[in-house]
């Protein structure tokens, strides 16, 4: 076993989630090989044409981490693992929400206008629950490098990547935009990606017990959908906002509750992206579709949360 391969007890823990073949389209490499050379290349950012041969061929590679990036398997092994951790109160829902710049390789650029429909493999009936979250896929996208979530600034092309994370450093959820998009306009999304699955039959667990988040996030709207949801929040107050309020005297309103010690907790999701920059994939975008960076974003995730 390599450095930075699936233990027996991780392939152990991710086997029963992952697609199996109907038959119809010729026998699979092993998944656990392919997911290793997926892992590889999220962590040391090399070519796909570059892969170590024990990975096996490398567009074999490419196009299941491709397929997987587009039909949510990623997604879902990063939930069931999610799950797993909140199943043993192994979760603090206390969380954080912030975004980071990624810097954009020149061979993320020059993605065609119109992505190519993905077609889902099959999957055997062997396994009930991993039929009822497959759903066919297109994936969004084309129309210029706005629709690959590649945004221009000073430094050329970039990517942000907006996500929450728990009290104990882990992303719970991931959304990439162009590289200009305000934090703010992206708060709900990210919340609202938010979906821990239960045992049994329940909804998923989607409510924080609270958020906190920095000034970026400190506008009306934010603050609205947080009293709405019933969801306690630390965000800090804006210094113009506050002399505006105390320019209106007593039609300024009251001053929204702050918690400083709440506030404090708030480097957790700081202390994630950090995590998630570990992998040199994730840290520099090398993806030209949007929802194939995803995935590989996703999938550092999912390596973070299989391995604390």
């Amino acid at each position: 076993m390599g450095r930075g391969d699936l233990t027996d007890a991780e392939w152990e823990r991710s086997r029963p989630f992952l697609p199996v073949s109907n038959g119809r389209c010729g026998r699979w490499r092993d998944h656990r090989q392919v997911i290793d050379g997926i892992l590889y290349r999220v962590r040391t950012g090399v070519h796909w044409r570059d892969l170590p041969g024990r990975f096996g061929p490398w567009k074999t590679v490419y196009e299941r981490h491709r397929r997987w990036s587009a039909d949510g398997t990623w997604e879902r092994l990063l939930q069931r693992v999610q799950a797993e951790a909140d199943a043993t109160g192994g979760i603090d829902w206390d969380i954080s929400v912030d975004s980071t710049v990624v810097r954009a390789h020149q061979h993320a650029a020059g993605a065609r206008s119109d992505p190519p429909p993905v077609v889902s493999g099959g999957r055997g009936g062997r396994t009930p629950e991993r039929d009822a979250v497959m759903v066919l896929y297109r994936p969004p996208g084309g129309g210029g490098t706005g629709g690959e979530s590649l945004g221009r600034s000073r430094g050329g092309l970039t990517t942000k990547v907006h996500l929450s994370a728990d009290g104990r450093c882990r992303p719970l959820s991931l959304i990439v935009t162009p590289g200009q998009r305000a934090d703010c306009t992206q708060f709900e999304a990210v919340l609202e990606k938010i979906r821990v699955p239960r045992p049994g039959p329940g909804r998923p667990k989607k409510k924080p017990d609270s958020v906190a988040a920095d000034k970026a996030y400190s506008n009306g709207l934010c603050r609205a959908y947080l009293r709405r949801r019933g969801i306690r929040h630390a965000i800090p107050e804006k210094t113009d906002s506050r002399a505006a309020r105390l320019r209106k005297g007593a039609r300024g309103g009251r001053p929204p509750g702050f918690d400083e010690e709440r506030y404090k907790k708030r480097n957790t999701v700081e202390r994630a992206i950090n995590r998630l920059k570990n992998f040199r994939a994730a840290a520099t975008r090398y993806d030209k579709r949007a929802y194939v960076f995803l995935g590989t974003v996703t999938a550092a995730a999912w390596a973070i949360w299989l391995r604390t």
